[in-house]
């Protein structure tokens, strides 16, 4: 596929206005090798993974295209995915629907002969090796749970889910996207968007900045005089920062306001306004809220996290859970070391996992963590920049290895391109 404009928002098209639970929709019956009864028969080894996202897609894949004698069912709530990175972009303007981040898993299903069952999953019995299903359950030999991420709501006093129908969050692409985006589009010009990061580690690093690039793209082009606050929690910007200040400086001076160190304890849904430890008030005519997060229900349900109740530990090797046998997890719920929580990061970690499922379940000896994580964050429709690293496993942690990555030299036009073509890249192969 080209990379002209055209082609870019055509790109897996058909899907518009989603409805969305996580960062993929509901809608339609999957795409299934056989009937519920059929795929939960097991006859022979088999793998379950569950999550349809970054991270369970290439492992199902991986782990059918490195051994066929080895049965995988994915199961995901929804029938299609809808990628959380490059969201901000609809945000601001430069898409004109999320068709383009959208993907479905027919072919991933006909192409390897991965059974998808589309059905919830309510429970995981880590001794009989079995996942309870809203269709049935499952047995397993192995389990991978990628779940992504949900909220600690708790921690931001009034803000529950009736709240993010009014102050959205939009970090799980889809309806909340396209209603930030119709807030901002309702908003009058002069008006205040106020947005609210929490502390890391969080999903997506740059992903909060990149977003406040976006939103003020959009302001800057339809709404002139408005302007952008951002309350970061923490001290100073997470990930690019000199380039993201040199971006906002460049392209919105004056109409981003950044603030570190400003953590929003409260909300005041009423009338807008959030609240900063309990001293300092903040009204906007729009407000973005992004609560602080932790692994996915179901891996807090199964037991999965660590005593925080925040993230899952694992092997550094095989993403193995130290907490039960022969459950790995991946992608943003997992403790992985140094890789951020990036969709890139869950595709590496994801073939690693594979690559150690199907050894373990032959008798073969683990290999070592190779992993790889690029971020691409757009500061205008045409300028963009990039964070890259490689990453080892040393004393049972995982580390980035030194000299091996870096952050781009300067805003970019080339590294809008890249970003492009990274994204098509992906996406197809996690469907395909």
């Amino acid at each position: 596929m080209t990379l002209d404009r055209r082609n870019f928002i055509k790109l897996l098209g058909g899907a518009s206005s989603l409805a969305l639970a996580g960062c993929a929709s509901q809608g339609g019956p999957a795409v299934s090798a056989g009937s519920a009864n059929e795929i939960m028969a097991k006859t022979g080894r088999r793998v379950v993974v569950i999550g349809g996202g970054y991270g369970g897609t290439i492992a199902a894949k991986y782990i059918r295209m490195m051994d066929k004698s080895i049965e995988v069912v994915l199961i995901e709530r929804n029938d299609h995915f809808v990628s959380c990175p490059f969201s901000n972009l609809y945000l601001g303007g430069i898409l004109k629907d999320l068709s383009p981040l959208t993907i479905k898993y027919d072919k991933l299903a006909a192409n390897h002969g991965i059974k998808v069952l589309q059905a919830e999953v309510t429970a995981i019995d880590a001794a009989a090796h079995t996942v309870v299903t809203s269709k049935g359950t499952l047995k397993y030999d192995r389990l991978v749970v990628s779940p992504g991420v949900d909220f600690r709501r708790e921690e931001v006093k009034g803000y529950d889910k009736a709240a993010e129908e009014i102050m959205p969050h939009a970090w799980k692409a889809g309806p909340q996207t396209v209603l930030l985006r119709k807030q901002l589009e309702a908003m009058k010009d002069g008006g205040t968007v106020v947005m609210s990061a929490p502390l890391a580690p969080f999903r997506c690093p740059p992903g909060p900045y990149e977003r406040a690039s976006m939103i003020a793209y959009y302001l800057k082009q339809h709404k002139p005089k408005s302007k952008l606050i951002l309350l970061d929690a923490n001290p100073s910007i997470v990930s690019k920062g000199p380039l993201f200040t040199k971006g906002w400086k460049k392209h919105y001076d004056g109409m981003i306001e950044y603030r570190g160190a400003k953590k929003v304890t409260e909300v005041d849904v009423k009338n807008k306004t959030v609240i900063i430890e309990g001293i300092e008030d903040v009204k906007g005519d729009v407000v973005n809220l992004i609560p602080p997060q932790r692994a996915g229900d179901i891996a807090v349900a199964a037991g999965l996290v660590g005593d925080d109740k925040r993230w899952c530990p694992v092997n550094a090797d095989t993403f193995e859970s130290t907490k039960h046998k022969d459950i790995h997890v991946i992608g943003d719920a997992s403790i992985a070391g140094a890789m951020p929580k990036s969709g890139y990061s869950a595709n590496s970690e994801a073939k690693v996992c594979a690559t150690n499922i199907v050894n373990a379940l032959n008798g073969k000896e683990i290999v070592g963590l190779s992993g790889i994580n690029t971020c691409y964050s757009y500061i205008t429709d045409k300028e963009a920049i990039s964070v890259a690293a490689v990453y080892a496993v040393k004393d049972g942690k995982i580390i980035a290895v030194p000299n091996s990555g870096g952050v781009s030299p300067d805003l970019n036009e080339a590294e809008a391109i890249y970003a492009k073509s990274w994204l098509n890249n992906i996406l197809t192969e996690m469907s395909s």
